[in-house]
Formats: structure tokens, sequence, C-alpha cells
């Protein structure tokens, strides 16, 4: 059985024996199998794509290329619907099988600009289109993109990511430029299991639809979870998501030593990865089973439901102080980034409460935490932002959003310096 991989590692594989409590942290890596290599589920995607009259000129061009290019990326069995609005809602293509895809480019060549911006009506109507082929063997998926806010139907944008939520649709959500709500496209997006992304330039837009894409057509494990079983002394604190995004995912208690990560879907090749945070109390000098790590799983389009994998956690507590010192590098530089989006969420959340002393402080943090790991432009980005708080009191548009997504993404590309930490005693030190 080889669906998923299951990988555990510690920060450190040897803690010091101390009178008092330690921190560890486990990087759990999953990822698909060479038995699912070439699984592919079918997709049932709705794209649903802002026209409105903002979107002009090299927008709504780019727009139609990378529209384009998603039909190109599709497979035969694959229901295609694409839904434009501005305050109007256009059916430009009902919900049918990507075969003719000359047919359907040309009619992406008719989406044309105008008009305002009411996003429920585009998001209602390309739900209607999925339900169509809303079926156990289909992915299905919505792609949706804007540039500008919605008026008057917000909580009707939210309402609808959850209701598609429920029923198993899950929304990639893009915003384009620098005039839309990310607090609600994240909202709309998180409530449907998704996620949002930020794009900067018109001409990126074809590159964010097609890594989207094939992230859709990469997805063969669903329904999967972690459970963590904990021995007595080991308490856990926080569990991050690290990769595809880095993301609080929090757990859910299933006994005094055993909690609960749900993933959702995972990923052929990309997987999904974990950073968790333990509290160990303290041991005599030996080695110990802290912990044992155990992922559920199904995989569909093979038949197999419920498929489980587990791994023990163990490790050293000595008084050799050659060994403590020793550490793996890949886990402490994700520690590291964690750190970084921890300190600019903070930063951001301050901000939008009006403690914009404490909000400059935060980036000014975080902006050494991403030198320190080879980030430099985001460490410009977040020093700008800072400046931008103390001389005009607020951050720019396009600046905050930049770094809220970024160090979302921080964990997808290695860093291009080496980590000098031994712990993670300086990291907790800024992000606490």
């Amino acid at each position: 059985m080889d669906q998923v991989v299951l990988d555990c590692t510690l920060n450190k594989p040897y803690l010091p024996v101390l009178k008092t409590q330690q921190l560890a942290y486990i990087y759990i890596q999953i990822k698909g199998g060479e038995s699912i290599a070439q699984v592919r589920t079918p997709l049932n995607i709705a794209l649903v794509l802002d026209k409105s009259g903002s979107m002009e000129g090299d927008k709504i061009k780019n727009l139609r290329k990378a529209a384009k290019q998603v039909i190109d990326m599709l497979d035969a069995d694959d229901y295609v619907s694409i839904i434009a609005f501005s305050d109007r809602v256009y059916p430009i293509v009902t919900s049918t099988k990507a075969v003719d895809k000359m047919a359907l480019k040309k009619e992406i060549d008719g989406i044309h600009d105008g008009g305002g911006t009411a996003m429920s009506g585009g998001m209602r109507r390309g739900m209607g289109e999925l339900e169509k082929q809303l079926t156990p063997d289909r992915l299905s998926r919505m792609l949706l993109l804007t540039d500008g806010e919605t008026f008057g139907d917000e909580n009707e944008c939210r309402k609808l990511g959850t209701e598609m939520g429920a029923k198993g649709i899950v929304i990639q959500a893009l915003g384009l430029g620098e005039d839309w709500n990310e607090d609600l496209l994240d909202e709309v997006a998180q409530n449907s299991g998704g996620d949002a992304d930020f794009i900067e330039k018109p001409e990126d837009i074809t590159a964010f639809f097609q890594s989207t894409v094939q992230r859709m057509q990469a997805t063969a494990i669903q329904n999967a979870e972690v459970v963590l079983r904990l021995v007595n002394g080991v308490v856990p604190r926080q569990v991050w998501q690290v990769t595809p995004i880095i993301e609080n995912l929090g757990y859910k208690p299933l006994s005094d030593e055993a909690v609960q990560i749900r993933l959702g879907e995972v990923t052929r090749d990309e997987g999904v990865s974990l950073l968790v945070e333990l509290l160990i109390s303290p041991r005599p000098e030996g080695k110990f089973r802290i912990a044992q790590a155990e992922i559920n799983y199904d995989v569909p389009a093979l038949g197999l439901i419920g498929e489980k994998v587990k791994q023990d956690i163990m490790i050293e507590f000595t008084t050799d102080t050659n060994l403590t010192r020793q550490y793996d590098a890949a886990t402490m530089n994700l520690v590291e980034k964690v750190t970084a989006f921890k300190l600019q969420t903070r930063a951001l959340n301050a901000a939008r409460m009006g403690d914009l002393d404490g909000a400059s402080q935060q980036l000014r943090a975080a902006a050494t935490r991403l030198l320190q790991i080879g980030e430099k432009q985001l460490a410009d980005a977040a020093l700008e932002e800072a400046k931008n708080l103390e001389e005009q009191g607020q951050m720019s548009s396009a600046g905050a959003k930049k770094l809220r997504y970024a160090t979302r993404k921080l964990s997808r590309k290695p860093s291009t310096e080496e980590l000098t930490p031994v712990d993670g005693s300086d990291a907790e030190a800024d992000a606490n």
C-alpha cells in the first residue's frame, strides 16, 4: 500500500535533560505514492469571471487569454462552464464537456468589459452550472476572478461560499490588482474549503489560472485527516499547514491524548505538510516515543476508502551538549517562515484595529525574519509598509496585499540563505 507516503521529522533529534518543559516541532509531510502517480479525477469546473468596466484594456485581454489556456488544459471527459459577471450575469458557456475546444474559445472571445460589480450573481449562476454534474466521481471547482469590490451583496457572497462548501464545491478565488476586498475574498474561498490569492499584474493571470488548474488535476487523495496520538506529558500547542500555503489549521481534541487535524484534499506531487508545535515534559536520559502520526484518506478514483498510514515519532533525551546542538535545517527553515507569516498577520490585524505603533513594530520584526531566510524583496516591502504606517498612518493597498499573500507561499520555494539558529527560541521570541 503506497498510495500515500507519510514522513515525520523532528526539528531536533536530541533534547537536553532538563527540569522544565521544552518546545519541539514535528514536520509532517504527506504526498502521493507511486501507485497514484497517474491517477486523475475528472473535473467539473466553472470559470466565474469579472467583466466589469474596471477590467478594460490589458485586464480583459489577459483574462480571455487565460480562460483559453484553461480550455486547452482540459480533457474530453471534463465538464466546463464559463460565467461572466458585472452588475449582471452573462452565461458564456453552460455546462458542457470540453470536447470542441475551438468553439469554446470562440465563445470566450465574446467577453468584453463593461458595467458595475455584483459578484454574488456570477457565483450563484456558476454554482448552478456545477450542480448539473455534481457527482462523487468528479472534482467540482469554481475558479473565481475579480478586480474590484462587490457592492451590497457581500453577505450573499459569504453565504454562497458556505453553500458550495456543503455541496463539495471548492472555490479558488483570485483578486487582480489593488482594488478588491481581500477579507471578503478570503472568507468566501475559505467557507468553501478553498483559498484566495493575489494577482499583481494582468500579464500574470494566465500563469495563475494554469497553476490552479494543474493543482486541481493533481488532486487524487480526498477526505484526508491526521490523527496525532500523544503520550502523557506531551501537549500540542499549534498546528500549522506549511504547504501548499501557510495556514493555522488548529486541531480537534479526540481525547486527552489524541487530536485530529482535517486536511481535506491532497495533491499527488506537492502534497500537504504540517508543522506541529509540542511542549514536552521532562524526561530522564534515554529514547522515548512521544507521538504516533496516522493519516486517514480516500482515493475514490481507485475505489479506496478509509485507508491508513502510521508512523511513530521518537526523540532522545541526553546530557551530551554536542548532541543537543544538532537540528534539522529544513524543519527550522519552516519555523522561520511560519514566524514571518505570524508577524505580518499580526501587523495587519494591529493596523486594522488602529494600533499603528504595534503594527509597525511587527512589520519591522517580520522584515528581520524575512531577511534571515533570504526574502529580501518581501523584507523591503514590510519595511516600506512600516514606513507608510509611521508617516501616513496607513498601509498601501498593494503592499498590504503583497505581504498578506506572498508570506502564505513562503514555503513553496527554498530560501537563498542558510539558517543560523539551532532551536526555536528566537522564532518564538518574535512570534509571541
